[in-house]
This record gives structure tokens, C-alpha cells and sequence, in this order.
């Protein structure tokens, strides 16, 4: 039988509203409304001297009375109110008509001090409760300094488990861990162990570190408060810390418990690192929450689970040992962990017979996890758009290039010049790779625009995941990159403006070959650039003296230029060789637009 609905709760405020509409209409039946007419003193006094009047009651100056025939209106009873006598007696000398009006008496007197406070409690109490917010712990404007975690219930709102994450089998047993330690903590501690008290889990973004915290709360069964560190930074000064300390005050009643805490770096920036000032607030809140963590009861089984992927701006007291004891890393899934998250991802699609998750694994090196749901979906939408009945590993392709490329523009239409300027471009690109042993395959080559700017492009990816690379390889890689200027040098038209991006590429593999990873020989083994982000790859803050001399300096720029240099050259080198190769593909470029592996022509290495 289903439960009854549950009858709707009138507020408070409107219940006040009504007692106070309620008691404004006592008052004016009070006042005379109703069988009884309210009449002038002078027509009392006419109504006295003619005898009509049967009996009347005094209260005061009010005067309250019943005639021995009823007025025109039909009603026999009256009341009005007294005027002295002195001043009756000479108006009714000359034949004015006169009143007085009721002062309301005690009662009224005290109505008209509480009704007006009521009304304004009552308006003010709405309007805090619609500054607050509703629902939750996050409700009214009273409530601003509780914590706006929500509390999951993982059999009803979580429908992960660690079946349904894949590719990060490291930190699932370490996690897993931390489950059977809530579960059993009384087996985990035979031994005197205690549970962590923070784990941390860091790396790229979309590598299913959020999932892995559903994870755990789907497979623990235990209370599961999420929230975000952006939630605790408010512009009032100690709002933040309030709600750092209601949340841990909940976690402590409800143990065990497990606190999750998503984008931690909002929350625990290094303290006095910003050079703009106005630092109190986060300060404060991220000194609360170090308090909270050094405080806890041991005996109470409270875990904090936290995600970023900036942990190099995190404060140093927030990854000490004792706080996050344990920083797990979930990085980009190497080709075995693509494949089963492919599994997952393609588990409700239909795939054709030509599918192989492996081969898409192949083409997609980097890719995180959300990378590959998302190509799982456009590959969908791919054969959608086409009609079909399935999914074939052609539409996997054009998804590939889609997510790597952007969009193609055939509306985007080149004269035949500039075409042809494309056209050298992207087969330069593709000699110099063919012609440069163990360089990553070429898949297709193109001249359909694409993206925002891309007039044509070169797929170029590797069926290896690489976690090093040698000295020799980033050459390579930066004369691939120079192809396509090289082609246009050997074209004997002015250079163009496509090759900016290649020349970025290619200037930051050179950097980084001076500045990181000392590999010049004339500036040793010195790393000149510490700052990088270490997941987000962002450069470091602008402000920030370098710590090397103008000499010094002087020097990088040079050798920057010079492995630039030798790198165009090589590419010039090779092409000279296979002009005839060149040509011929390039015409074949301008005649089918788009080429495959299979129609690239074959050539052989030279000298």
C-alpha cells in the first residue's frame, strides 16, 4: 500500500500573518461593526429629548444604547460617543450637527503596539529565509555559518560501485583498503593499525577521481557527506571556519563516516601566497579545517577524502603526515586500463564486427577516462548522423579526429593558391615522418579545414604509451613538426602563417630540452624551469623573479634558436631528396583531399 502524502506545512511567517489580519479584525468588530450603528452625539441627543431612547450603558466616553423603535436602516441599537456638555449645549444653539470619535480603548491601544512589530518580524523572517536559501543545513540567514555539505546515502543515491570504474587498479586497491577498514575496522586493528585520516587524491583532470570518491561511498555503507572546497570561501570573515566545524561536528554524530571534499586547492591554497592581499578569509577556513584534522578522536572512524589536480599549491600542513597520510595518484590510463574503460563505456552501444577496443585504445594515447566516454558518445553520434545500424570502427575514427582535430569546415572554401601552399604543407609533414625511422605512424592526412583555425591536419599517433623519451626522439619529433615549413621553403612561394602552431610546438620541445631537462651541452645539466604546474602544465606565476642571469638568459634564447635551426634544416634536407615524392603527393592530396595510410606513397630512407 503506498505511504500517504505527506500533508503540506504551512511557514510560520504565515501563520503570523493571519494572526495578526485576525486580531486587526477583532478590533473593528470591536469598534462597532455589525447590529449596532454607530450614530452622531447631536442625534443622541435629538433622540433623548424626543424619547425614543429605552436604556443605554456608559463606558467612558462611549455610549452604547437601544431605542424603543428602530432607525431608518432598520436597527435599534446604537453607539456613539460623548461631547462635554458645554460645548453640546452650544452647538445644539446653533443648530450644528456634532460627533466625537472612540479612542479605542486599552485594548485597541494595545493591538496597535504589537500588531505593527508582528507584521515586521514576520516580513523580515521571509525575506531572511529568501537571502538564505532553502532546504537543508544550508537554510535561512541564520544558517549561513553551517556547512553546506550534503549527506549521501549510498544505497539510494549512489549507483556506482568499483566495478564500474576502470583503468586506475592502484588506487581502487588503495581505496578499497580504506572501505574494508570502515567496514571491519575491529580485523584492521588486531595489530594496533589505525585508520588514515586524509587520502588524497590527485592528478590530470577527467582521470575519474570524483568517480572514484561514488565509488566509495556506493560500496562503504557508511554516511558520505560530499562537498566542494569553493562551498567553505565566503567574502565574510569566518563564515568559511563556521562551516568547517559544523561539518565535522555532523561527521562526529554520524562516525563512521566518510567526508569528501572535491577541488580541495579552493580550499587549501598555500597561506601567504598571494602577492593581491585579502587573504583573511580563506586563511582562516583552511586554519580551521588544519585544526579539525589534527583534532580528531582517534577511536572515531572519520576518513577525509579529498580531490585535486593542483596539489602543487596545496599549504604544506595540509599534506603532512597525520593529515593526508596518504596521496594516491590517478593518472591518465596507460592501453591496457583504455581498453577497459572502452568496455565500460561501449558496454550499452551497438558495435559492429570491425570494432576492436584495442585498436581504439591504439590511436587514443593520453586519452583520460572522461577522453574516452566522450569519444564513445561522438562515435554514436557519428553513425547516427550517417544512418547506420551499428557502430563501425570508421565512426570511432572520425570521432577520434574530431575530439583531436575539431569540426571539419567544407564551408570553409581556399583558393586554389593557399590550397596548394595546404597541400605541401601536410605531406611535408608526412615525408619527413616516413623518412625518419621509429617515428610515430601517420594515419590519415588531410586538407578539409578543420577546428578553429586548422586549414589542414596530419594524424600522427603513436601505438605505444611512452613515459620517456630520448635526446634523438625530441629531434625527431621537432623535425616532423618543421616539415611543413620546409615543404613551403621548397615551394619557392613566400612562407605562410601555417605553420604557427607547429613552430609553438616545436619551440616548447626545444625549451623545454634547454630549461628542463638540461640536455644542451653547453648549459649542462641544469634545470633552469621548476615552476610548471604539475598536472595542469601551467607555466609559473608571472610575478616571479627567474633565477638565472641576463647572460644566462642570453644563452637559453641561442640555444633554443640554434636546435630550431638545425631541426628546419634536417626537414629542408629530407624533402630536397624526395622532391619528386613530395610533388606527387601533393597532387594526390589535391585530388582526393583526404589520405590513409594505406594511399600514403612509400619512401625510402636516404642518406
Amino acid at each position: 500500500m503506498p505511504a500517504a502524502a505527506p500533508k503540506p506545512k504551512i511557514s510560520p511567517t504565515i501563520w503570523m500573518i493571519l494572526l495578526g489580519l485576525a486580531m486587526m479584525a477583532g478590533v473593528s468588530f470591536m469598534s462597532g461593526v455589525g447590529d449596532v450603528a454607530p450614530i452622531p452625539y447631536s442625534q443622541f441627543q435629538a433622540y433623548l429629548d424626543a424619547g425614543k431612547v429605552k436604556s443605554v450603558v456608559v463606558n467612558g466616553d462611549s455610549i452604547r444604547g437601544t431605542l424603543n423603535e428602530a432607525m431608518a436602516d432598520g436597527k435599534t441599537q446604537f453607539t456613539t460617543v460623548s461631547v462635554p456638555r458645554d460645548l453640546a449645549a452650544a452647538l445644539s444653539d446653533h443648530k450644528v450637527e456634532f460627533s466625537a470619535t472612540a479612542g479605542g480603548g486599552a485594548f485597541a491601544t494595545v493591538l496597535s503596539w504589537i500588531i505593527p512589530p508582528i507584521l515586521f518580524v514576520g516580513i523580515w523572517m521571509f525575506a531572511s529565509r529568501g537571502m538564505g536559501g532553502a532546504g537543508g543545513m544550508a537554510g535561512g540567514l541564520f544558517s549561513m555559518g553551517r556547512s553546506k555539505a550534503k549527506l549521501v546515502a549510498p544505497e539510494t543515491d549512489i549507483k556506482v560501485a568499483f566495478d564500474d570504474v576502470a583503468g586506475v587498479d592502484e588506487a581502487k586497491a588503495e581505496l578499497h583498503e580504506i572501505v574494508d577498514f570502515l567496514k571491519r575496522p575491529d580485523e584492521f586493528g588486531r595489530l594496533g593499525a589505525h585508520i588514515p585520516r586524509g587520502i588524497l587524491l590527485v592528478g590530470p583532470p577527467g582521470t575519474g577521481k570524483t568517480l572514484l570518491a561514488r565509488a566509495v561511498a556506493g560500496e562503504a555503507g557508511v554516511p558520505f557527506f560530499s562537498t566542494n572546497g569553493a562551498e567553505f570561501v565566503e567574502m565574510f570573515v569566518g563564515v568559511g571556519a563556521s562551516r568547517v566545524r559544523d561539518l565535522f561536528e555532523h561527521a562526529r554524530t554520524s562516525a563512521p563516516c566518510i567526508i569528501f571534499i572535491d577541488e580541495l586547492d579552493a580550499l587549501g591554497r598555500a597561506r601567504g601566497a598571494s602577492a593581491m592581499g585579502g587573504q583573511d578569509e580563506k586563511e582562516q577556513t583552511l586554519n580551521q579545517l588544519l585544526a579539525e584534522m589534527d583534532g580528531f578522536d582517534r577511536s572515531a572512524a572519520i576518513v577525509v577524502l579529498a580531490a585535486t589536480n593542483r596539489p602543487e599549491i596545496l599549504d604544506p600542513a595540509l599534506l603532512r603526515a597525520g593529515r593526508f597520510d596518504r596521496q594516491v595518484l590517478v593518472d591518465r590510463p596507460d592501453k591496457i586500463g583504455r581498453v577497459q574503460i572502452l568496455g565500460i563505456h561501449t558496454k550499452k552501444l551497438s558495435l559492429a564486427s570491425d570494432v576492436k577496443l584495442e585498436d581504439i585504445a591504439a590511436l587514443t594515447p593520453g586519452f583520460t577516462g572522461a577522453d574516452l566516454a566522450n569519444l564513445a558518445n561522438e562515435a554514436a553520434v557519428v553513425a547516427t548522423r550517417r544512418g547506420g545500424v551499428d557502430i563501425g570502427m570508421a565512426d570511432f575514427t572520425a570521432a577520434v579526429e574530431r575530439i583531436v582535430a575539431g569540426l571539419e569546415k567544407k564551408s570553409r572554401i581556399l583558393i586554389p593558391r593557399e590550397r596548394r601552399i595546404v597541400a605541401y604543407h601536410e605531406m611535408g609533414h608526412t615525408l619527413v615522418a616516413l623518412a625518419i625511422p621509429g617515428s610515430d605512424p601517420i594515419q590519415k592526412v588531410s586538407i578539409i579545414p578543420r577546428g578553429i583555425g586548422a586549414l589542414g591536419y596530419t594524424m600522427q599517433r603513436p601505438t605505444d604509451d611512452r613515459f620517456l623519451m630520448g635526446l634523438h626522439e625530441l629531434e625527431d619529433k621537432m623535425t616532423v613538426l618543421m616539415g611543413g615549413r620546409a615543404a613551403e621553403t621548397l615551394l619557392g612561394s613566400d612562407i605562410s602563417t601555417g605553420a604557427s602552431d607547429d613552430l609553438a610546438k616545436a619551440t616548447d620541445i626545444a625549451r623545454g630540452m634547454v630549461m628542463r631537462f638540461g640536455m644542451d651541452k653547453a648549459l649542462g645539466p641544469v634545470a633552469l624551469d621548476t615552476e610548471q604546474g604539475q598536472f595542469l602544465g601551467q607555466p609559473g606565476a608571472f610575478w616571479q623573479p627567474r633565477r638565472f642571469s641576463e647572460q644566462t638568459a642570453r644563452e637559453i634564447d641561442q640555444a633554443v634558436r640554434t636546435r630550431l635551426e638545425a631541426a628546419l634544416a634536417r626537414a629542408i634536407g629530407i624533402l630536397a631528396d624526395n622532391r619528386a615524392a613530395l610533388d606527387a603527393g601533393a597532387e594526390l592530396l589535391l585530388t582526393r583531399e583526404t589520405l590513409g595510410a594505406e594511399d600514403l606513397p612509400k619512401v625510402k630512407m636516404v642518406g
